[in-house]
């Protein structure tokens, strides 16, 4: 069973502190699948970039990011300057799976999860409004998972859990840091919580499902009813099916039903990866309907920028849903580089109000300091929703 943290306030190291005092809105950014271990076709003129060098690019632009003023585009703190920095959520795939890259390279966990820590734990030089470095706050993607539990492609090493343990101790900050040695990962799973003011921010491994479900029922129990809650997890809420457990046979890891095993639950709909999962997301519908203050959810693993409503497959929930663009493999800006965004969200939390703006980072590539440009918005609800409330999603940015 996975181990949760709820922690009131925010402190520069991501653990206890003092509440928030304050009475500003609060400021994050988030992107994901940093994918460390590959490479990028092409970026500022050069072919087969490293993740380091592209991440490092990235990084240098979220460093940027107070000086910029927002656009005047009818959202929270429109025409101002960004100024301070909350938090920055990484939503997972930091490390690329253990395979052969299009050079034929393999990079561990180890390796890809150290360029990590030196260019967002160390390099990021944000602050929160008292001056702290802002914290970095990681959920494991499937990539993560994979490289801990093995995949059924051959990998170099087997298994290395290197991500998983880092990500653990960086999140829940146990009194005595968790080892390699002693990681079990059905066990060791990442469930974590930060109040920060009157808002409830959930951080969870790869999908809630029913484990995952289970600790959320345990930490919601101590939030007010009327208290907003933001989930922060890789998969989107209509998951793949590959990520679940086989169904066949002896329920393993194996090349030929392709089944990950990333999650709690047995595939229910099908026997192949290529099935919608319905009962699996139906049960997360009934979950969001039970809790109508979950409503905001942000994910990475399928990589562009998109803001839309979750409903479920029966229609009966509405949670404002925040996909973001991956700096290694976004569909739409793996093949144009000036696509290139990361998220950045404006939360009031007296209004109960988020803004959530693309902010395009590479549009001039020859130019690395050509100004940060803002593309598309939306602005939504955050107070227990009605579940027939929804809002219209600005268009995708392609």
């Amino acid at each position: 069973m996975g181990i949760g943290l709820s922690v009131a306030g925010l402190a520069a190291s991501g653990g206890a502190g003092a509440s928030v005092a304050a009475p500003r809105d609060l400021e994050f950014v988030f992107t994901s699948d940093a994918h460390y271990g590959i490479t990028r076709p092409r970026f500022r003129g050069q072919s087969g970039v490293d993740a380091r060098v592209v991440n490092a690019a990235l990084v240098a632009a979220i460093n940027r990011l107070p000086a910029t003023v927002f656009a005047e585009d009818g959202g929270l703190r429109a025409g101002e300057q960004v100024g301070a920095i909350d938090f920055v959520a990484e939503d997972g795939d930091v490390a690329n799976r253990e395979e052969a890259g299009a050079d034929g390279t393999i990079q561990s966990a180890a390796a890809s999860w150290s360029q990590f820590a030196a260019d967002y734990i160390d390099g990021l030089t944000v602050t929160d409004a008292t001056g702290r470095r802002a914290p970095v706050f990681v959920v494991p993607g499937n990539h993560e998972v994979a490289n801990a539990v093995g995949f059924y492609r051959p990998m170099t090493p087997p298994t290395d859990v290197s991500a998983m343990v880092a990500i653990y101790n960086l999140m829940l900050r146990p009194a005595t840091p968790l080892t390699k040695a002693a990681y079990e990962y059905r066990r060791d799973r990442v469930f974590t919580s930060r109040d920060i003011d009157a808002v409830h921010f959930v951080f969870v491994t790869v999908w809630p499902d029913s484990e995952t479900r289970v600790w959320m029922e345990k930490d919601l129990g101590r939030v007010g009813a009327s208290t907003p809650v933001v989930v922060f997890t890789h998969d989107q809420p209509d998951a793949p099916a590959r990520h679940f457990i086989n169904p066949n046979g002896r329920h393993d890891i194996n090349a030929r039903d392709r089944f990950e095993n990333l999650l709690s639950d047995t595939l229910t709909d099908g026997t192949t990866t290529k099935v919608a999962p319905v009962a699996e997301q139906r049960a997360l519908e009934a979950f969001f309907r039970r809790h109508p203050n979950i409503t905001a959810y942000f994910h990475g693993n399928s990589n562009w920028n998109q803001f839309y409503d979750w409903t479920g497959p029966d229609h009966t929930v509405a949670v404002h849903t925040f996909r973001v663009d991956s700096p290694m493999k976004g569909r739409f800006s793996r093949p144009d580089e000036t696509k290139l965004s990361f998220q950045v969200a404006t939360l009031d939390p007296a209004s109960r109000t988020l803004t959530v703006r693309e902010c395009l980072w590479n549009t001039v590539p020859s130019d690395p300091s050509a100004p940060l440009v803002w593309g598309a918005s939306t602005t939504v609800a955050l107070s227990p929703r009605p579940d027939s409330h929804h809002f219209t999603p600005a268009p995708d940015r392609r």
